[in-house]
């Protein structure tokens, strides 16, 4: 769990000025979202925040103040709309992350209300707005906000144009005074073409409900959903609120489903995070509740939440935590590159202990130092980065980075030309630049040798038994089995691995070879114009690389002088004398449907992987580019996008969904 030891042995001097900043920095951000209407942070990083907050207060009890934000709920009313004093308060619900926080809530649960089992009501948790709704003998009398909890603002008028909320309650519920709670919500689709204004379906919700004029709420397709039933008529079980809703004309969750013990509803989560993007609205958890509502209302209320109740939050895209350090790290061109080594965090499902910083600029950009509580990101496939500093809840003992001026591994003098933010280790020798470069050439887009990664290269590379990458096609058998992790039948499969690695595309090829400036699309782009045999490329002129579309000067001049090495094209002749055997690969084009049109891919596609899309575009006489400038056409955006899809719309890229590019094709 999350800062779970920083917690655990934080002493209570320290826990008192990080409640104190905590509570400042939650409050900007509580009033920013519930009230304003914006989000400076994601929805996840404010929950971790609001989650750390709450396990300290646990932590120690005695340093819980009324005006924490643990213990109320929403913002202020807006003075433009009249107030509604809430029958009951509309209470939040506290977050767990995780199998363990859910068991410990079950013994907590289990413990008060005296019982030995308890029966549970799962539901999705929709990324919308809370409102409430009155009826007054059967008909739509009253819709207010949230707002503080107690009292939220009256907005009957814009809830009206939503169709989902009845004006008349259907089935048998028409006599007497019944009231309902639910949420607001937009479908992802419908979002779409507000999303150049509005940063998440929930902000466009929200704002077009607390707005005067109905009209324009009426202009936005908006849901209602239902999930609650204030009115006593007679149920004793949360699921038998939904039923009762769904009778009277509600929509309500479909997915939902009672529970007979805690490790059902942990399997509920499972699925339902499996079945995320699928769902035509965006949901960010599951809420589970005692079912029986005279234990739920006997387990009572703690703090701004119902103890009977919680939210279990699907691992997001971002999360805070803490920078334990900042390391260097040499890349294969001898790129050197900030790392900050983080206190262990999970993001999208997977465990993060380390995200890259780019360069001394950013660092200095962000002002991250040693100590800092930061936001990290993971966006799709990319690594993870910090995207912000949370200077609030600095403590002064922060330490600032300095960037050295020599290679950590070979120590030279490190190099930064004028027109580059990085700085290089220059050496040729280097040992970690070789190290990466080996990684490199046997990477999925390379060589793609199964069964040989990065720890096996280092070991080999340790051991002595290679100095460059044609060694690897040498390998036998009895070179593996003494390693460390070696059997003589994973021995025997390497090699075999290896040898059938050495039939390769002249694009995989050239991509391998980790030539400076040269991505896949590059490669690709080599291999397509020019059809010689490799040892041919050392005649090729600077002139005729520039000519090729897309390389420039500096990409040109990069891969002349990579060819016009003497020490290059000895490596050449000794991988053509290992046995690696360049295919004649024929770039044909079906036709020139997408000539002349610019791709840029971003995000997971149902249909087809990344390299059928791209094969596809390139059948039809289109490009693809790895980064979105103006001159890019189309960016095809499929589930989990990263940062691409943010700058399309920035520039002013046209941005197509799955559907609509299967169509082009």
């Amino acid at each position: 769990m999350k800062n779970e030891q920083q917690i655990k042995f934080m002493d209570k001097t320290k826990a008192r000025e990080r409640i104190k900043k905590l509570k400042k920095l939650i409050n900007h951000h509580r009033r920013a979202y519930h009230v304003l209407d914006t989000s400076e942070i994601s929805d996840e990083a404010f929950d971790m925040l609001k989650h750390e907050l709450f396990q300290l207060e646990s932590q120690y009890p005695d340093l819980i103040t009324p005006d924490s934000p643990t213990q109320r709920v929403g913002g202020e009313a807006l003075d433009k709309f009249e107030k509604v004093e809430h029958t009951s308060p509309m209470l939040s619900i506290e977050d767990v992350f995780g199998q363990e926080e859910l068991g410990d809530w079950e013994k907590y649960v289990l413990k008060l209300s005296g019982a030995k089992k308890l029966e549970y009501f799962c539901e999705l948790k929709i990324d919308g707005f809370a409102v409430a709704l009155r009826y007054q003998k059967g008909m739509f009398s009253l819709g207010a906000t949230r707002g503080n909890g107690n009292i939220g603002e009256d907005v009957t008028q814009n809830l009206k144009t939503i169709k989902s909320i009845p004006l008349k309650l259907t089935g048998s519920r028409k006599e007497g005074d019944i009231e309902v709670r639910g949420e607001v919500y937009m479908e992802k689709k419908a979002f779409l073409k507000f999303a150049d204004t509005y940063s998440n379906p929930r902000n466009l919700a929200a704002g077009s409900i607390r707005q005067l004029d109905p009209k324009l709420a009426a202009s936005r397709p908006l849901e209602f959903i239902a999930y609650g039933l204030k009115t006593n008529v007679g149920q004793t079980l949360h699921s038998q609120e939904h039923e009762i809703l769904q009778i009277i004309g509600f929509q309500a969750d479909k997915t939902a489903k009672i529970c007979k013990n805690i490790s059902e509803v942990y399997a509920y989560y499972k699925e339902m995070e499996k079945k995320r993007e699928s769902f035509p609205f965006l949901i960010d958890g599951i809420v589970v509740a005692v079912n029986d509502n005279s234990i739920f209302d006997a387990l009572g209320v703690a703090g701004k939440s119902p103890r009977g109740i919680r939210a279990i939050k699907f691992s997001g895209k971002q999360n805070t935590t803490k920078i334990n350090d900042i390391q260097l790290q040499v890349g294969r061109t001898g790129a050197i590159t900030p790392v900050a080594i983080l206190e262990p965090v999970k993001i999208a499902g997977v465990t993060i202990s380390r995200a890259t910083l780019h360069n001394e600029d950013e660092i200095q950009k962000l002002d991250v130092r040693q100590g800092d509580t930061v936001i990290i990101e993971r966006a799709g496939d990319v690594i993870p980065v910090v995207v912000r500093v949370l200077k609030e809840l600095r403590t002064n003992k922060e330490k600032k980075f300095h960037m050295p001026k020599k290679c950590p591994v070979c120590t030279a003098a490190l190099v930064k030309p004028a027109e580059e933010t990085i700085w290089r280790c220059p050496n040729t020798e280097c040992q970690a630049k070789q190290k990466e470069q080996l990684h490199h050439f046997v990477s999925k887009k390379a060589f793609d040798i199964e069964g040989l990664g990065p720890k096996i290269i280092d070991q080999l590379s340790e051991q002595h038994l290679i100095s460059d990458a044609a060694d690897i096609f040498r390998l036998k058998e009895g070179d593996l089995v003494p390693l460390e992790r070696f059997a003589e039948k994973s021995a025997v499969n390497l090699v075999i691995a290896i040898n059938q690695s050495t039939n390769i595309s002249l694009s995989r090829f050239l991509y391998a070879l980790g030539i400076r400036h040269v991505g896949e699309e590059t490669a690709y782009a080599l291999a397509r114009n020019f059809q010689f045999p490799i040892s041919n490329f050392q005649n090729i002129s600077l002139a005729e690389f520039q000519r090729v579309p897309d390389i420039g000067l500096k990409v040109a001049k990069s891969i002349y002088d990579w060819f016009d090495s003497k020490k290059n094209q000895s490596f050449i002749r000794k991988l053509l004398s290992v046995g690696v055997q360049i295919q004649d690969t024929k770039y044909e084009i079906q036709n020139t449907k997408l000539a002349d049109k610019t791709f840029v891919l971003t995000g997971t596609l149902d249909s087809l992987t990344r390299d059928e899309a791209k094969e596809r575009i390139r059948a039809l006489g289109g490009e693809i580019s790895e980064s979105i400038s103006k001159k890019t056409d189309y960016v095809v955006v499929g589930k989990a996008p990263g940062s691409k899809h943010t700058n399309a719309k920035k520039l002013g890229v046209r941005v197509i969904r799955e559907k609509e590019f299967l169509k082009l094709l």
